[in-house]
């Protein structure tokens, strides 16, 4: 086992493990580490702990030292001179004419390098805006092309439930999002109704997926044929969190009735009523192109 701390760079960003190196370091203290950027200010956010060694990418880069007030005070200039930077980058991408939105810029702490965030619909030629950059900030430039969901990331804001941003607030890193997610929970397909702030589905279909894939699979199709208490029936609606169906009875004076019952009530057979056999197939076949075009994407 290897004694590591979890250390942050950015607000809801990853979290990289270091060596804490025999320093008495905790949970909510700053630290200066070594990185690929080179030297990082960062935020301690998981004290120390053991880890197996499957957990870590090697080599395990040790703590430079916990952040002093000097430390501090260089950070913060970092965090001012960054947001020139931005004005200044701005003013140089009208000037070149180039089609690309700038989203963010940062400073390492060692004043080794400067990078720059942007968002654009294709590939761009920054070369000549590189070279203006260079020769005003007398530093490296690295111009980092991100997507809309690091862009949402990176500038947060309301989402449709009110809520501030979960990217912009605690996820670390993005998990995969399908359509399936809001079928499975019965939601409406109307993209502007699942859709976050950065356009794409909202991460939060992701929360409950897992317990509605388990609860799913004791769920029958609507058009299943049923045998209840009041006799055999057709299942045409179907209640995943409560485990429920409503069946629509043939009672004995030859009329129709629908009843709800908990699906422990009933036995499900495996038989599918005709007039539903098309409905199925249509929308088992959708859901299959739908799946498809997602893994293009």
């Amino acid at each position: 086992m290897i004694t590591v701390v979890g250390v942050r760079f950015k607000k809801a960003g990853k979290i990289y493990y270091f060596d804490p190196d025999g320093m008495e370091i905790v949970e909510g203290d700053s630290v200066i580490v070594e990185t690929a950027r080179g030297v990082e200010f960062g935020h301690v956010i998981v004290g120390p702990k053991e880890v197996t060694e499957q957990e870590i990418i090697p080599p395990l880069k040790k703590v430079i030292r916990v952040a002093t007030e000097e430390d501090h005070r260089i950070h913060q200039h970092n965090k001012e001179k960054a947001i020139d930077a931005f004005y200044i980058c701005e003013d140089k991408i009208v000037e070149h004419g180039l089609e690309m939105r700038l989203v963010d810029v940062e400073y390492t702490f060692d004043n080794n390098k400067v990078i720059f965030y942007f968002t654009a619909d294709g590939r761009v030629d920054f070369r000549e805006l590189v070279k203006d950059l260079a020769a005003i900030f007398k530093t490296r430039i690295e111009l980092r092309q991100i997507g809309v969901r690091d862009e949402a990331k990176m500038i947060g804001g309301l989402g449709p439930c009110g809520r501030v941003a979960c990217c912009s607030t605690f996820l670390g890193e993005f998990d995969p999002v399908s359509i399936k997610m809001a079928k499975d929970q019965s939601l409406s397909l109307n993209p502007s109704k699942i859709s976050g702030l950065c356009g794409r589905l909202m991460c939060c279909l992701k929360y409950e997926s897992e317990v509605y894939e388990k609860l799913l699979e004791k769920i029958p199709p609507v058009g299943t044929i049923a045998i209840t208490p009041e006799g055999t029936g057709t299942i045409v609606e179907t209640y995943t969190l409560l485990e429920m169906a409503k069946v629509k009875v043939k009672l004995e004076d030859d009329t129709e009735d629908i009843f709800s019952y908990n699906l422990d009530d009933i036995q499900i057979t495996d038989e599918i009523d005709p007039e539903y056999q098309k409905v199925i197939e249509t929308e088992s076949t959708k859901d299959t192109l739908e799946e498809n075009e997602e893994d293009k994407d």
